[in-house]
């Protein structure tokens, strides 16, 4: 879940916890369902966030449906964005309405878990049915926007094989990355030797621009995404 110059991360699907300070949990299986579980975070990032919920910040939840339900709950409207690409376009969210979207945050010079998070999303991305695939889209957003220009971005995805038609590397000024990051539940901060310490988490947003489900870290179920996916592109799009 947190980039510290380790892989030592958890990974979890989740729903929304807001405004509460999170608490810590031992021996979370990676991978595994939350339904009523609680993040494992060590106990300086457990303190980080306490004080970020404490000031009014959104953090990543707990609540989610078991396993075998055929809905996903609608968790709240997806958090609206306008960045800019790996091309230098401009992206916003609402532009991708009729389509299903992945958001997660990443950034260039990582050397551990956000090559292994973006290899994973694009194997996933792989995967899908080409009439379902043209449905799909993944956003990756720069935790770093001080190093990762377009053209880092771009450089990145073809070094990751990401297919540009329906992947976008977003970046923005640093004000703007600070507020997208604050409104997805993202804690980042910059350390002395470069390094980016970020949380690592994915959100799900279904055609009509509702958050639908998130996963912490990079060892969740691939199927289990997949799936996700797949789901929320039978749903009948409102809105």
């Amino acid at each position: 879940m947190w980039h510290a110059g380790t892989n030592h991360e958890s990974s979890e699907r989740t729903g929304p916890l807001r405004n509460l300070p999170p608490q810590t949990r031992e021996g979370n299986p990676a991978g595994s369902r939350l339904t009523a579980k609680l993040l494992s975070l060590s106990r300086r990032h457990a303190l980080v966030l306490s004080g970020l919920a404490l000031a009014g910040w959104v953090t990543p939840g707990l609540a989610h449906k078991p396993k075998g339900e055929a809905r996903l709950p609608k968790i709240s409207p997806a958090p609206e964005f306008t960045l800019t690409d790996q091309d230098g376009k401009a992206v916003s969210l609402k532009d991708r309405r009729g389509e299903v979207v992945a958001v997660t945050f990443i950034y260039a010079s990582c050397v551990d878990t956000c090559p292994l998070l973006t290899a994973k999303l694009v194997g996933i991305q792989r995967k899908l049915e080409p009439k379902a695939a043209s449905k799909v889209f993944f956003t990756g957003i720069t935790v770093d926007p001080e190093r990762d220009t377009p053209e880092v971005l771009k450089r990145y995805g073809q070094a990751h094989g990401a297919d540009s038609a329906h992947w976008a590397f977003l970046t923005g000024t640093a004000e703007q990355i600070d507020d997208v990051t604050k409104r997805y539940g993202i804690y980042r901060k910059k350390q002395p030797n470069g390094d980016v310490d970020h949380t690592f988490l994915t959100s799900i947003i279904d055609r009509s621009g509702t958050l639908r489900v998130q996963y912490l870290g990079w060892r969740f179920d691939s199927n289990e995404f997949l799936g996700d996916l797949r789901l929320l592109l039978r749903e009948p799009r409102s809105g």
